[in-house]
């Protein structure tokens, strides 16, 4: 843990998730509850988001500034955009500290940071040791044939997990948080069909598969307390898919049997070592992912949906510190 007085802090913060007179109010709070009577109060540098920069410039500027540990203040995308830039050079440029704002906040949600209390957040940024954080990057190749890369530091896939965020209603996730993603679920469900797409795990051969939504990961639980993946730990340099392909009354039985009794309270009381896989559920693991899909499906990153790939591949590799 490094010395409060001597760190460099930069707040790289979304003005769309919060006003700044709050922040300061919580870093002032902070800041009182982490430092002696007779202690100086460490550099606090601010840097703001914009739409067209949602925080790797931001972060870029707070690294030149010599900031030793950069605060995310916003929501999912604000966060990968700040670790993006963070790893971007292979090693730790900086600690990674995080103000969780907005209604998903998944990477807050793994690693136990406080969710509503800003304060709190940062007290944890300013007294916390910092941890290892594997970064993934995905790479793809758009429908329209141009290609792009992107890092994340949750989950990336195809399916009702990414139909969920196209079909949750903007206005509703505003006001009721996850709990639109629940409304949205059946929606999601009904538009989503399986598919045959190809998978290539690390060197191996490919494999062809049929499923309506896989989930690539680095964490494994979203929104509402809910864990996918299990086995999915963020400094294990490995990444944990998730293959579902229920497509029907009894397959989403055995789907959900899956998760919450095989993996869920059936693995608490025998102890099992890894995820167990189903019919209809599939658990695998590989540091390297290829997927070829038959026709351009939407993709989301971390939450974001980034819109419509051909194919894509995703690694990962220890290149963060969290605190």
């Amino acid at each position: 843990m490094g010395d409060t007085q001597t760190e460099t802090y930069g707040i790289v913060w979304n003005p769309s998730k919060a006003d700044g007179g709050e922040l300061q109010d919580a870093l002032d709070a902070a800041l009182r509850a982490t430092l002696g009577p007779e202690d100086p109060a460490p550099e606090v540098l601010w840097f703001e988001t914009t739409p067209e920069d949602p925080g790797q410039g931001a972060t870029g500027e707070a690294l030149d500034a010599g900031c030793t540990v950069v605060i995310a203040a916003g929501g999912d995308g604000t966060v990968r955009a700040v670790a993006e830039r963070l790893g971007a050079s292979g090693s730790p440029a900086a600690d990674l500290g995080i103000v969780p704002l907005g209604t998903g906040n998944l990477l807050a949600r793994n690693l136990g940071v406080p969710l509503s209390t800003p304060r709190a957040a940062l007290e944890r940024a300013f007294t916390r040791a910092a941890v290892p954080l594997d970064l993934g990057t995905i790479e793809t190749t758009l429908a329209d044939g141009s290609t792009a890369s992107a890092g994340f530091v949750v989950m990336v896939g195809f399916g009702i997990d990414a139909q969920m965020i196209v079909e949750t209603d903007d206005e509703l996730k505003a006001k009721a948080g996850w709990l639109a993603y629940v409304e949205s679920l059946g929606r999601a469900a009904s538009s989503t069909e399986v598919v045959e797409f190809s998978l290539t795990l690390d060197d191996g051969e490919p494999v062809l598969e049929q499923a309506h939504t896989l989930l690539i990961a680095n964490c494994g639980s979203i929104q509402g307390g809910i864990t996918l993946l299990p086995d999915a730990a963020p400094d294990d340099g490995e990444l944990d898919l998730l293959v579902l392909r229920a497509d029907g009354v009894a397959a989403w039985l055995d789907t959900m049997r899956n998760m919450m009794w095989d993996n869920g309270l059936k693995r608490l009381i025998t102890r099992a070592a890894s995820a167990e896989s189903s019919d209809t559920t599939t658990h695998l693991r590989a540091t390297r992912v290829r997927v070829s899909l038959p026709r351009p499906l939407v993709i989301e990153v971390d939450g974001d949906e980034i819109g419509e790939v051909s194919d894509f591949t995703v690694s990962v590799a220890p290149a963060l510190r969290v605190r």
